[in-house]
């Protein structure tokens, strides 16, 4: 089948044409009937088999123009790069279309956003924090929604937009289309589907946490965080082979350390993104590493989900991630649109358990290859390493934490005196019936004139 073959507009055809696409990929080809349908649809497929397009070709041969302000179609993301991505897409299929479409995301002037959507558009693109700020304060207007598409879900919910997410699903209209795809799924995920979803189509060219068959992996066994730094210095030496090497780490302290060893070993070929980066910075890594001028870039999970970079030649875990899930979508950045990729994971003996956790996932097991002798084993622990010392040479330190400190003493004989409440309670109240309140006073009187009678 060639997407001539699907009932796609001239417009649409042309755009493809442009963008020297022939053949739809099996998500594409199974989700278009449906997606054009109206149903709700769930689709499962591996990263890097086009679920942008699978989605938004069936929804734009759909969308009529108009020249109404509020927006008809929203696509969520979790991040700003993402939003920036799929924007460019959607440009790219909308080339001889009149669509108006824009991104929204946080970390830029709100009011620049207020006044750019209120000139009126078809598609609006966000993450969700900025979509509600702005539907909030009554700059967007979301009751003309007819589709909405949530992708990368499950990163959405690890970050905790599940919140913000169903505050959205309460202004939107009962009445729309709910579209979702995924490489994998959760069981947060699946209970979202129940509750929000009505009678979803689920579509899955592959069951979840299948690989892709042309990515090529690999496993080496490392005792430590600066071995693992020597075996990628001497594996990225080879530039030829790791043309565009995408590393990827754990949290932001790593991806900054990491990029402090490779930059000295490989200077102006490095660049690294993390939620602590600028998003000029951010996207200004993402442009260099994409156009070669950079062949190294460090990234965190959320940074690079999702982000579609052609030709990247090798994905490396530095850790081995702990949850399976964040690793088929590690490795999907490469071996994109059925080209061949490659994978290698770094396992320290700690890590060992997660990367079982991954085989049982992908129902395969990862090739183990050896370090070569050249790399260098070190020693050095990184803070997180070293092993936490409970002061075992503190020689003031006491053996029995029931035994009496060296500044224990007896109270003396006034202070180990009980409080029983004062010599005014205790004493004067007792000996001369005085009473202590206006009510106790008033009680006592009529007490005795009870007594005289």
């Amino acid at each position: 089948m060639t997407f001539k073959d699907l009932n796609l507009s001239t417009q649409l055809l042309n755009a493809l044409d442009d963008l020297e696409f022939e053949t739809p990929t099996p998500i594409q080809e199974k989700a278009f009937s449906v997606v054009m349908s109206g149903k709700d649809i769930v689709g499962i497929a591996q990263t890097g088999t086009g679920k942008t397009y699978a989605y938004m070709l069936p929804i734009l041969r759909m969308l009529k123009y108009s020249v109404q302000q509020n927006p008809r179609v929203l696509v969520l993301v979790p991040t700003r790069e993402l939003v920036v991505q799929v924007v460019d897409e959607i440009e790219k299929l909308a080339t001889y279309i009149n669509l108006r479409v824009i991104g929204v995301y946080g970390g830029t002037n709100i009011n620049t956003q207020k006044e750019a959507v209120s000139q009126g558009l078809d598609i609006v693109v966000a993450t969700p924090g900025r979509l509600y700020d702005l539907a909030v304060s009554r700059a967007l207007q979301l009751k003309s929604i007819q589709k909405i598409v949530i992708d990368e879900v499950d990163v959405m919910l690890d970050l905790g937009f599940r919140h913000q997410l169903m505050n959205i699903f309460d202004i939107l209209p009962v009445q729309r289309q709910n579209i979702m795809f995924s490489a994998t799924m959760t069981d947060e995920v699946d209970s979202m589907i129940t509750e929000i979803f009505t009678h979803p189509q689920r579509i899955s060219v592959a069951k979840s946490g299948t690989p892709l068959e042309n990515i090529k992996q690999y496993t080496y066994q490392v005792p430590n965080f600066y071995t693992k730094v020597n075996l990628l210095e001497e594996l990225l030496s080879d530039s030829d082979t790791y043309h565009k090497a995408l590393v990827f780490v754990g949290y932001k302290k790593m991806a900054d350390r990491l990029f402090d060893r490779l930059d000295t070993f490989f200077p102006d070929q490095c660049c690294v993104i993390h939620s602590n980066k600028t998003q000029n910075y951010r996207l200004r890594s993402i442009e260099q590493f994409e156009s070669g001028e950079n062949r190294i870039l460090i990234a965190t999970d959320v940074m690079a989900r999702g982000l579609d970079i052609d030709n990247i030649s090798h994905v490396i875990n530095l850790d081995t991630p702990e949850y399976p899930e964040n690793y088929m979508h590690r490795i999907g950045r490469t071996g994109r649109a059925e080209k061949k990729g490659v994978s290698i994971v770094l396992s320290t003996e700690k890590e060992l358990e997660y990367r079982e956790s991954i085989e049982a996932l992908m129902e395969m097991k990862i090739e183990q290859l050896n370090i070569p002798a050249t790399v260098e084993i070190s020693e050095e622990l990184t803070p997180e390493e070293q092993p936490k010392v409970k002061e075992i040479n503190n020689p003031n330190k006491r053996t029995n934490d029931e035994e009496a400190g060296p500044a224990f003493h007896e109270k003396s004989a006034k202070n180990s005196k009980v409080n029983l409440g004062g010599k005014y309670k205790r004493e004067i109240a007792k000996k001369y019936k005085k009473p202590k309140t206006k009510g106790d006073k008033t009680f006592n009187l009529k007490y005795k004139k009870k007594k005289k009678k």
